[in-house]
Parts: C-alpha cells; structure tokens; sequence
C-alpha cells in the first residue's frame, strides 16, 4: 500500500513538472521566439516612432507647400525665378555672370 501511494505521489509530482516545464517552455518561446515576441515588438514600435516622426515632418512641408501655392505669385518672384532659373534677360540687355568664389 505504502509502495503504491510512494509511486503515485512521483507521478503527480512528476505530472506538476512537466505541466510547470511546458507553460515555461510556451512562456519563452512567445516572449522571445515567437513572430509577435517583445523584441520583434520593441523594433515595430521603433519603427512606428521613426515613421510618425518622418510623417509629421512631411505633412508640415506640405502644409507649407500649400500655403505658398494659395497665394499667386508677385511680378517681382516670377521675374526673378525667369533670371535665375532660366536665364532670361530683358531685351538690349547685356547679363554678366558673376562667380562666388569663397
């Protein structure tokens, strides 16, 4: 009797280790190898930061962008983006280069 109950004791112990082995085992393998593991999490959150960081900045320029378009342009801008984009001149008019050599 006594052998019996000795035997049944080690397979209920044994039955708590592998039960607390395997919930350990599950534990780690989705903290740390799992597809959505903390690690892979803590680099997407990264990532996210970058990437909401780098949209605000854009949506900022954009905003700006807009705000120039909204208002046309006077004579005095569209003259000069004609002589320094284009390299128009006005007629009888002789234009100089001048280098910056600093």
């Amino acid at each position: 009797m006594a052998l019996t109950s000795y035997i049944g004791s080690l397979i209920r112990r044994f039955r708590v280790l592998l039960l607390c082995l395997g919930a350990a085992s599950v534990v780690v393998w989705v903290l740390f190898f799992d597809s959505h593991s903390i690690a892979s999490r803590v680099q997407l959150m990264a990532e996210r930061s970058d990437l909401m960081a780098a949209n605000a900045s854009l949506q900022e320029r954009i905003d700006a962008l807009e705000v120039k378009l909204s208002r046309p342009p006077t004579d005095a801008e569209i003259e000069r983006i004609a002589r320094e984009d284009y390299a128009m001149s006005r007629p009888h008019e002789t234009v100089y280069p001048v280098r910056d050599e600093r």
